[in-house]
Formats: C-alpha cells, sequence, structure tokens
C-alpha cells in the first residue's frame, strides 16, 4: 500500500531515454546538423611547461584554404580574457607566458575540422623557457609553491594524547594517483550567433550557468543576449563542471566575431590532455590507539596537486578533510589541507570531490595501526563506529541516525565475513604463488556543497491543455537518471501517470542562475523546487479537479478556460547548512544536510608471480532511504563501484617529471586507451551483489531518499585494501611481517613488486626509489 501511494515514486522505472540511446537515436553536440556556413574551430596548445611567449606567428595558418580566422589574446582586453570557476586567475588564451603544456594560445577557425586542426599546427609559437618547472607535488613541497590558504580542522588535544603512556602510535604516509573522466562524449560545443548579438550555445557540460557568464564576459555582452542550451552529456563525472567552459567561451568568441555558427570538438587525445583529471594527493600521518584498539588522535596533513590554478582545488581539499574520519569516532584530530601548485594542468571535480581521497588516507593509517596492534583491520573498524545517536564529527556536525553499525553487523553477516577468513587463511596456507585477500569497509559521505550559495534551484512547470506536463529544471542529464527521476517526482505531484511528463532540456532562458550538476545533491535540490511548483499548480486546480471529479485533463481543460495559469515556478533553498572556514572550529557550522552510509566487502585473488588480481565477489549495501528509482540507483552503485576500482588498482596518469625521466617535462603521456586503461567487463567482480537497507527513511531530502551518485565511489577502494591482504599473505610466506606501503593505483606492477619474493627483492634493490615511480 505504501509502494502503491508513492508511485511512481520508489518504482525501477526504465530510463527515460534508455532506447534511444541504446539505439544510437540519442543525439549529442556533435551529432547536431550544421547550419549553411558553419565553421569549425581547433585549438593552438602550449608545448612548454612553463615559458614566456616569444612571439605567435599565424600567418601561415591564416593563408590556408577554407580558413576563416585566428583569435588569440590580442583580440580580448585583459578582463575578457580572465576566467575561472572561483577565482579568474585563468586566461582564455595565454598573452605572455604560459604555466602548463596544454594552455591555449590561440583558436584557428576554418571551414572543416580538418582544416582548422591542420592550420592550427602551422601556427609557429616562439618560447624562451623560464625558471625549472614545478611538475609533481614533491617539487611543490619542497619549494613551498602553494595555492591559497591552508585549511584547517582541529579538535581536542592531539599532542597529549599521542604522548599517552599507553598510546599505540603509528607514522606512514601514502600517495594517491590521479583519475581521467573518461567520458564517453568528449568536449564539444556548438554555438550559433543571432541578431543584436544574441548567442546559443549547445554544449556538453554540466554547468549551463558559467557557461553563459564566461561567453558573455568574452564577448562583452550581456548574461541575458546568451543561452545555453544543454540536452544531454555522454558523461561528466564532474570532468565538465568547470572544464568545458574555456572551450565554449573561445567557439562563442568566434561565433560572435565572425557571425556564423562555429563548432568544436576535441579529439580524444586532447581532451585527456588539456581538461584535468582528478587531484592526486600525498598523505601524510601520525595516529593512535590504545591497547584496546579504541582510536584515540590522528594529526594528518594532506597535499594535493591542484595544477596550475585554483579551479575548485579549495572546496575539494576542504570536503578531503571533512572525510579524513570516515566513519569513526576519533576524539582528538588535526588536518591540515595545502593545495600545490605546479606547472601542469589544472586538475578539477572528479566524482567525490576530495572525498574518496580522505577516506582512503583514513584506511590507511588504520590499517597501520591494525598491524601493530597485531588485531585484523575489521575488529579495529567495527570498535570505532560512529554510534546511531550521541557522536559528532571532528567538524562539530552532530550524527543523526547514524546506521553505520547496524549496516556493518548485516553485511557482515550477509557476506559470510567470518566463514570466508578462514577459507582464505586455508588458501593461502596451500597456495604460494596465488593468494587471496578480503577486505570490509564502510563509508559516509556528506550531502550538499560546502558552499551555502550553491545549495539553490529552480523548476518551470508547464501543464498543457491536453493534460500532458513539461519540466524543465537546472540540473543536467549525464546519464545519472536525473530527468527520469523528476519525471517520477512531478507525476507523484500531480497525481498523473508517468507516461504524461516530459523533460526536454536544460536551458538558461527557462530556469537561470543554477548551479553545477554536481556534489550527488541534484535530486534532493531540482526535486523539492519540482515539488514547490506542483503545489502551486495543485492549489490553483483543486476547485476545477472538485467539479471533474478528480479528472486531471477535464480540470485542466476547465481551468484554461477560466483563464487559470496553468505555469508555475518551483524554487527550494536547502535550510540550516552553511561553515565558514574563517570561523572558530566549533562555531563554523553545519556542512552537510546529511549523510548517505554504504558498505563494502570484497575479495579477490592475486597472482603474485604476475600481479594479476581479480576480484572473486562483491557485496555492496548502500542505505539511500526511500528510493527514488532503486533500479537506477542501483546502477549507480555498480558503476560507481567499478569506477573506484579503477582509480584504486588499474588508471595511472603520467605526465613528464623526476618520477619518469623518459618523458619529456611536463608532457602528458596516457592521452588515448593505449596508454590509459579503464575497467573493462573481465574486471567485474565474479560474483556482484548489491543490496539497498531497509527501513531508513531520510526525512532530509525529497520523499525521504537519499543521493547516490557519489557516496558508492568510495567502496571500490574495498578492493585495494583486500589485495592488500594477499600481498601481505605473499610477503609472509616470503619471510617479511609488519607494515607495508602501497600506493594508488595498485597496478599489477605495483602488486608484483610489494609481493617481496626473493626476485621482486633482487629487483628492488637496484631501484633508485624506494617505492614504484608514478605521477603526484
Amino acid at each position: 500500500t505504501e509502494e502503491k501511494d508513492r508511485a511512481p515514486v520508489g518504482q525501477p522505472l526504465q530510463h527515460m531515454a534508455a532506447l534511444s540511446q541504446c539505439t544510437g537515436e540519442a543525439q549529442y553536440v556533435d551529432d547536431l546538423p550544421s547550419q549553411r556556413h558553419t565553421l569549425h574551430a581547433a585549438f593552438v596548445l602550449s608545448e612548454r611547461p612553463h615559458a614566456r611567449l616569444v612571439s605567435v606567428d599565424a600567418s601561415r595558418a591564416e593563408a590556408v584554404s577554407g580558413v576563416a580566422g585566428f583569435l588569440s589574446a590580442k583580440d580580448l582586453s585583459t578582463e575578457e580574457n580572465k576566467w575561472g570557476p572561483v577565482l579568474c586567475d585563468e586566461e582564455l588564451f595565454r598573452r605572455e607566458k604560459v604555466t602548463s603544456t596544454g594552455q591555449p594560445i590561440g583558436l584557428v577557425v576554418a571551414d572543416t575540422q580538418e582544416t582548422a586542426q591542420r592550420a592550427a599546427r602551422l601556427v609557429r609559437v616562439q618560447y624562451e623557457d623560464l625558471e625549472k618547472p614545478v611538475l609533481n607535488m614533491q617539487d611543490a613541497i619542497n619549494g613551498k609553491s602553494f595555492l591559497g590558504n591552508v585549511l584547517t580542522q582541529e579538535d581536542g588535544n592531539v599532542e597529549a594524547a599521542l604522548k599517552a603512556p599507553d598510546s599505540v602510535v603509528v607514522e606512514g604516509d601514502i600517495r594517491l594517483g590521479g583519475q581521467e573522466h573518461f567520458y564517453l562524449e568528449t568536449c564539444s560545443a556548438h554555438v550559433v550567433p543571432g541578431e543584436s548579438d544574441e548567442l546559443t550555445i549547445y554544449t556538453s557540460t554540466q554547468n549551463p550557468m558559467k557557461t553563459q557568464k564566461f561567453a558573455a564576459k568574452a564577448c562583452g555582452i550581456p548574461f541575458s543576449k546568451v543561452v545555453c542550451r544543454m540536452k544531454r552529456m555522454g558523461g561528466g563525472f564532474g570532468g565538465k563542471e568547470t572544464r568545458t567552459v574555456f572551450i565554449s567561451s573561445a567557439a562563442a568568441l568566434a561565433a560572435h566575431r565572425l557571425q556564423r555558427p562555429v563548432r568544436i570538438n576535441l579529439d580524444r587525445d586532447v581532451d585527456m590532455w588539456i581538461t584535468g583529471t582528478r587531484h592526486p594527493f600525498y598523505g601524510k600521518y601520525r595516529a593512535a590507539a590504545g591497547p584496546d584498539g579504541c582510536l584515540r588522535a590522528l594529526d594528518l596533513e594532506l597535499y594535493c596537486n591542484a595544477g596550475f590554478s585554483m579551479d575548485l582545488t579549495e572546496p575539494i581539499i576542504g570536503r578531503a578533510l571533512f572525510h579524513s574520519d570516515n566513519c569513526y569516532k576519533i576524539p582528538n584530530m588535526r588536518i591540515k589541507g595545502y593545495m600545490c601548485q605546479t606547472n601542469t594542468v589544472s586538475n578539477t571535480a572528479f566524482r567525490g570531490f576530495g572525498g574518496p581521497q580522505g577516506l582512503i588516507i583514513a584506511e590507511a593509517w588504520l590499517e597501520h595501526l591494525a598491524t601493530k596492534l597485531k588485531m585484523r583491520p575489521e575488529e579495529v573498524r567495527e570498535k570505532n563506529l560512529y554510534a546511531f545517536e550521541g557522536d559528532r564529527t571532528h567538524f562539530f556536525q552532530a550524527m543523526e541516525r547514524c546506521p553505520v553499525q547496524r549496516m556493518w553487523k548485516e553485511l557482515a553477516e550477509s557476506s559470510e565475513l567470518s566463514t570466508r577468513n578462514a577459507v582464505i587463511e586455508q588458501f593461502n596456507n596451500e597456495n604460494r604463488w596465488r593468494k587471496r585477500g578480503i577486505a570490509l569497509l564502510p563509508t559516509k559521505f556528506g550531502i550538499s556543497f560546502t558552499a551555502k550559495f550553491m545549495n539553490q534551484a529552480g523548476a518551470l512547470v508547464h501543464i498543457y491543455t491536453d493534460g500532458t506536463v513539461l519540466v524543465t529544471h537546472g540540473g543536467t542529464e549525464m546519464g545519472q537518471g536525473l530527468h527520469t527521476k523528476m519525471a517520477q517526482v512531478t507525476a507523484r505531484a500531480l497525481r498523473i501517470p508517468f507516461e504524461d511528463v516530459h523533460v526536454r532540456e536544460t536551458a538558461t532562458d527557462t530556469v537561470p542562475n543554477s548551479s553545477p550538476t554536481a556534489a550527488s545533491a541534484s535530486s534532493d535540490l531540482y526535486g523539492m523546487a519540482i515539488l514547490n511548483a506542483c503545489e502551486q499548480l495543485n492549489k490553483r486546480l483543486q476547485p476545477y479537479l472538485e467539479g471533474a471529479g478528480g479528472n486531471f485533463k477535464s480540470a485542466v481543460h476547465a481551468a484554461f478556460f477560466d483563464r487559470c495559469d496553468l505555469s508555475a515556478h518551483g524554487f527550494y533553498k536547502t535550510p540550516d547548512i552553511g561553515y565558514d572556514w574563517t570561523k572558530p572550529d566549533a562555531e563554523r557550522g553545519r556542512p552537510f544536510n546529511y549523510f548517505t552510509y554504504g558498505a563494502a566487502c570484497t575479495e579477490v585473488e592475486v597472482d603474485a608471480l604476475t600481479g594479476d588480481m581479480r576480484m572473486l565477489r562483491t557485496d555492496l549495501l548502500m542505505d539511500l532511504g526511500n528510493s527514488l528509482n532503486p533500479a537506477i540507483d542501483v546502477g549507480q552503485i555498480e558503476g560507481a563501484f567499478m569506477q573506484g576500482f579503477g582509480w584504486t588498482m588499474l588508471e595511472e596518469t603520467m605526465w613528464g617529471c623526476d618520477e619518469f625521466p623518459w618523458l619529456k617535462p611536463g608532457a602528458c603521456f596516457t592521452r588515448g586507451p593505449g596508454t590509459y586503461k579503464i575497467p573493462s567487463f573481465n574486471d567485474v567482480p565474479v560474483d556482484m551483489r548489491v543490496t539497498l537497507l531497509k527501513d531508513s527513511a531520510n526525512d532530509r531530502a525529497v520523499h525521504s531518499s537519499r543521493a547516490i551518485g557519489e557516496p558508492p565511489f568510495f567502496l571500490g577502494a574495498s578492493a585495494f585494501f583486500a589485495a592488500r591482504a594477499a600481498i601481505a599473505a605473499a610477503r609472509a610466506d616470503a619471510g617479511f611481517s609488519g607494515h607495508f606501503t602501497v600506493d594508488t593505483p595498485l597496478t599489477p606492477e605495483r602488486i608484483r613488486m610489494a609481493c617481496g619474493d626473493q626476485i621482486a627483492s633482487k629487483f628492488a634493490a637496484g631501484c633508485s626509489r624506494s617505492r614504484p615511480s608514478g605521477f603526484w
């Protein structure tokens, strides 16, 4: 009865665009037909990591038949040329110097894409190298090359807890690699000029507002003359939150100046080079526990590789600080976050937004403590989980109805953890070169933008005289099913069939000033905005529904002839949140509306001779409250888990630096699937089980649901810690015991080297580094 009352909310309905996407009928930006006289654009990109621009000569490019023009910083004022999502610390086109390879120097516009790209290669750029570039975090730390302020959080007396006579203390570090977004559709834009300086921008972006703003700024026209239209993206994962903006702005400038439509579609190798990745992190810790395994203190320094500009680095490392406790009550904590400025491409948002980095570092020091305490990591984890009520985090937010202890018990039982531990131990005793490991991890993820002003949303709901409904909201569809969920919310609110609701596109002329579709908060924000609009419409339609005996179409017909407004604008702002880093810790406020919780148990098998690894079984348990659409949510869980697995086990970004002396300094090596490996079908667990927690309604979100996009991502790290357990078994056979450090990604090469047998030890003895090379 309850499910029927919520319908179609809560039903496992198919993604609205599933069939058109599977058949190839769904249109993306590059599928849009070109108008007459459409031009194509290609960037001229910097090839040095740190140099002065001596000259830029485009004469040979402009002489090529079909080339319509070349645009550079000379065509813009200093102010028009500035852009940046938080700080305007970037240039649309570099004017005097370059601070990374892959920065735009100019834009060639021609009648075909091939001509534009060929002409771009003819532009001659003369450089004068400046001082030695800073190419990784260690360079930045040594040279104190940091951006912004150091973010800090402190709770309790860390030094006293560390110095307690019976405290068990560990010190160590871990390095976390970046991750390429590898969305199926690369960044693209199609800009059409209109009369009176109007521009229409069709682009693949999570951020229509910033697209509109910086296109208008570059062209020197009001925001109101620029409309950004976004039907769907072929994936985003955070990579299209900000880094699409300079691409669409450059195309907009060309279209505005030449008064012809301009389109740009980046090739994969260029997209991977210039749009940034997940931030690499370095964590340095001191942690303490009592002899019984109860945590006492954490002193943590976090460093992240921002690249050449700020982009979203400050809120990203801020979220890493917020998540440095994972699900554990730590009485005394002190955390500092440093943003390293390097001469590499600016890194950006990626699913989890710094949270997964904070979470995995938490598990790294916890495993270190468990080893020293001679306890299983799972035992230490279970001892320190947050209680259902009464605990608070290190950033002074109360834990309300926290289900993590319940989830741990349920998953440990359903995954048969204790039984499988015994079976794995026997298998490892019987096999020298094949080892198995298992790990059970919890997670919690804070839901809301940590910038208070961004927690607002608008929606526009139109009812037509045939009784069908058109919904427009500020969120963008990137395959995650947002439009489907919003149609379900609308149908439930108006009490009409799901099939009578249509969501056409996202556009800045229908819902202006929208926040980017990010932070896993879009269903919460836009669902509530749509409810607000529907409540207005229901109030207006009430007398007509009574007169029509509850028949919606008849009521709408009667309302129209009675001159009743059948359109409503809805708005929502998340209440009771806001966090101010400038205030004392206890007075900073509440950063998150609520938390989404999860847990994973993963078993892996490792070949100690080759480093090959496969997942034998994964059990995932997520608390999604009352799910808006369990079919879509389970898909999100599975996809997030595999993407998290890729980050921790497979995907390795490489840039020329001291760690890779055979590469040209500052050059991006991983620019395609030939050098960069994402998970394949063969990497999926042989046995994968997903369960949604029952009886855990969330009264702080639409229809008692919880957000789903980012929270399951970290659970992919359960494979990392399971592999680490398998490596420990191999090391034990080789005569090694105690703690050892492995970094991410834990590729087959790193697994093989960590196993510590005679062959690996002999090879390691001849290496110049204590740990395998990586770009951090």
